[in-house]
């Protein structure tokens, strides 16, 4: 069985290591949830990824990731 390719080849290390199975998981692509993420009424980090988990029903770590990649200023294309 093969997976689908996402969006960008991500790396293997760091917050963007989760982010394939982001993707996969949650059917949205990083960039969308960046798009989330920029809409959010918080702007601090655990403020943030209490939203994602709260609202969207992301879990810890995935929320975690996305949240410090994008606070990182790092943009999916």
């Amino acid at each position: 069985m093969t997976s689908e390719p996402t969006s960008a080849p991500w790396a293997s290390k760091g917050p963007a290591s989760y982010f394939s199975s982001i993707e996969k998981k949650y059917g949205k692509s990083i960039k969308e949830w960046q798009k989330i993420i920029a809409g959010c009424p918080e702007t601090a980090h655990m403020k943030i990824v209490g939203f994602l988990k709260e609202e969207h029903g992301l879990g810890h770590g995935h929320a975690n990731a996305l949240v410090a990649w994008t606070l990182a200023g790092n943009k999916a294309s």
